[in-house]
């Protein structure tokens, strides 16, 4: 008799050329991830050659109930590292039938300013740091934290390693080799300042494939710890008073940047996002305002300034930059539940296509 691990674990290829394709989307809240699954004749390597798909918007916030269709378009193609085998992610994003992208549809206008020609001559390149904390299923209280109460203090858990210190590794682990294994740009993970949060990072990505690599490293985080019975959250400040917030710096260059002389470009680039910093910072994330306090390694809210090394401050550049006379720049304001897409591209379009 064959055990449920047994059924999880088949390999469709000994019996069928047909493949699973899970197809993934984000609801109505702008965070919630959303997928369901269909059967494909055969092996797909290029997002042109899947069909489309719909859902019923109404179940998701966005869309009525008597004119409830959504269309979803296939993007980009991941390897299912659940299924295994031929089997693959497909990132979606969202439209009308009529064709028009839905409000919640982020990826659309992203995509237009990353294949502008300007954008597009300056190879953005971007990595972002994902800090996510994991909560007990039952309780929503940090992994690893007695319930109703707090451990010790922050210090010896940023980058710790004991029972004491890491709560969660396993599925941090886990998490780093399925994306891996699912082609995202993952180039590393490390255990946060407050326990119970990590980080992984993605990254260096051009363009649109930033986004797209981040969401579906978040889908895989999800799918994980639903198969572990924790809870992920990506909650900027999940638990109030003296513990650090969850953050998504930002790193980023272009072609110019990276070139002899690019150090002078990267300051005009910074002058420019203070220019615009309370447009960014609608734009970063929900309850940013709990994480962005001054404190805790962040710059106020209402305040920008730069500084070399400097975790304070709102754009931080690196020594290495500074020395080298050239290199990338981090936006240390985004929010840990900022969307990829609103990110990634607002910052290109102010710092290469906007004239003050």
């Amino acid at each position: 008799m064959a055990s449920l691990t047994d059924l999880i674990n088949l390999n469709l290829s000994d019996s069928t050329e047909k493949i699973i394709a899970e197809y993934i989307w984000i609801g109505g809240s702008g965070l919630d991830i959303r997928s369901k699954a269909r059967t494909l004749p055969g092996p797909v390597s290029d997002p042109s050659q899947l069909p489309k798909w719909n859902y019923d918007g109404s179940s998701t916030g966005q869309a009525p109930g008597e004119d409830s269709e959504v269309i979803i378009y296939p993007q980009a193609i991941f390897k299912d590292p659940f299924r295994r085998g031929n089997n693959i992610l497909v990132m979606c994003d969202a439209y009308t039938p009529q064709g028009e992208p839905i409000p919640t549809n982020k990826r659309y206008n992203a995509a237009k300013i990353f294949s502008h020609p300007e954008v597009a001559a300056e190879v953005p390149w971007y990595g972002i740091e994902q800090e996510y904390t994991l909560l007990q299923k039952e309780v929503k209280w940090p992994l690893g934290w007695p319930i109703g109460g707090f451990p010790g203090p922050q210090g010896p858990y940023y980058c710790g390693v004991g029972a004491d210190k890491a709560w969660g590794r396993d599925i941090v682990d886990s998490h780093y080799k399925a994306c891996l294994y699912a082609g995202v740009n993952i180039s590393g993970i490390n255990g946060e300042v407050m326990p119970g949060q990590w980080e992984f990072q993605v990254g260096p990505s051009v363009g649109i494939s930033a986004g797209d690599e981040v969401w579906i490293a978040r889908y895989i985080l999800e799918r994980i710890t639903e198969i572990a019975g924790a809870v992920v959250t990506f909650d900027p400040k999940p638990i109030q008073g003296d513990w650090n917030g969850a953050g998504a710096h930002t790193n980023y260059s272009t072609k110019l940047m990276r070139a002899d002389g690019g150090y002078e470009v990267i300051k005009k680039a910074i002058e420019k996002l203070g220019l615009r910093h309370k447009e960014h910072i609608s734009a970063y994330g929900e309850g940013n305002e709990r994480r962005l306090t001054g404190r805790h390694e962040t710059a106020d809210i209402n305040t920008f300034h730069w500084g070399v090394a400097n975790r304070g401050a709102s754009i931080r550049v690196g020594r290495d930059t500074e020395k080298a006379g050239k290199g990338y720049f981090e936006d240390r304001r985004p929010a840990s539940n900022m969307d990829p897409y609103v990110v990634t591209s607002m910052i290109a379009e102010t710092t290469i296509l906007w004239k003050p």
